[in-house]
């Protein structure tokens, strides 16, 4: 059987100081590189020109325009999939990624145990020790927000810039509707979860190396709650209303408004009695606190479904079998 094709996409935004070490580097497992020179500033598509003319397996991707990281690496996956790659890596172009781990990112693809890998940067607590404060704790709470957003909940880093998908799956996505911006990451994991995809973590550390980061904190802050909040409604709709209709359906229905007008009522009628300086009859308060305890047990119960409906069953084609990855 004819070796796998792995193709390495490679978002690369005013990175000319990191760019030749990371193409360097790069393992012979990798059968294509996909520079995407997102109309970088300084000498990025200079040098990744210079390494094409040595290296045969890269080729370059110049936006006339910034599009984002995302925007970057949709190029790139459509390009990958024009090629025929059977398995396509995001590794950026700073040199964050650790790539001597690739091949255990990439072999439970090949395998078909899943559909998409990503790394985990806080299963090697030596690791984190290394990474910067202000990233370790909001990557921890941003974390916990995309995985009620993504359904994922077994993720523990979704955040987690080093994935690698099988072409098979990739090609169910919709990328016009993928974010094109730094919540590209989380965006794509709602629209694996959409698709039933299983996705699996591999343990690995990050290198911050001082390189200067695009995403600002304050722009995190302002951009992704309300994203985060979108991509939380738009799967729990189309998960419970369009695509299924189960248990778990019909206690969001009977739970959320019972809750939300239990709360309204009683709080309103609390405020009149209060106001009025008179006692409220048992019946009011039975009544309230009925809605809200059935509305608060149909939302955890919900809740306890979702937890338990991340898709784990491998949605590709089967194994791609080829001779043992090696790391170089």
């Amino acid at each position: 059987m004819a070796a796998p094709r792995i193709a390495a996409v490679i978002p690369a935004y005013n990175v000319g100081a990191h760019l030749a070490a990371v193409l360097a580097e790069l393992p012979s497992l990798f059968t294509s590189a996909i520079v995407v020179d997102d109309a970088s500033a300084d000498d990025t598509a200079a040098i990744a020109a210079r390494c094409a003319a040595i290296d045969s397996r890269i080729s370059i991707i110049r936006h006339e325009r910034n599009r984002g990281v995302g925007g970057a690496m949709i190029s790139g996956f459509r390009k990958a999939l024009a090629d025929g790659a059977d398995v396509i890596v995001k590794v950026d172009g700073d040199g964050q990624m650790p790539l001597e781990f690739a091949p255990r990112l990439i072999e439970p693809l090949l395998s078909g145990e899943a559909d998409y890998a990503k790394g985990n940067r806080f299963r090697d607590f030596s690791a984190i020790r290394h990474m910067p404060a202000v990233r370790r704790l909001g990557n921890l709470g941003l974390g916990f927000l995309a995985k009620a957003a993504t359904g994922y909940w077994h993720c523990f880093d979704p955040t987690n810039g080093f994935v690698a998908i099988r072409a098979d799956v990739l090609a169910q996505i919709p990328l016009d509707d993928v974010d094109p911006t730094y919540f590209f990451e989380i965006s794509m994991l709602t629209h694996l979860y959409l698709i039933g995809a299983a996705v699996k973590e591999e343990p690995m550390p990050a290198r911050y190396g001082g390189e200067p980061s695009s995403l600002s904190i304050p722009r995190v802050l302002v951009d992704f709650p309300g994203r985060l909040l979108r991509s939380f409604l738009r799967r729990l709709l189309l998960k419970n209303l369009v695509y299924d209709f189960g248990i778990e359906s019909l206690q969001l229905l009977l739970g959320v408004p019972l809750l939300f007008v239990g709360l309204l009522y009683g709080g309103y009628e609390w405020f009149w009695y209060v106001h009025h300086n008179r006692a409220a009859p048992t019946g009011t308060i039975v009544l309230a606190a009925l809605m809200i305890i059935i509305g608060f047990q149909s939302l955890v119960s919900a809740i306890t479904l979702d937890l338990q409906s991340v898709p784990t069953r491998p949605i590709n084609r089967g194994p791609i079998r080829a001779p043992e990855v090696s790391d170089r």
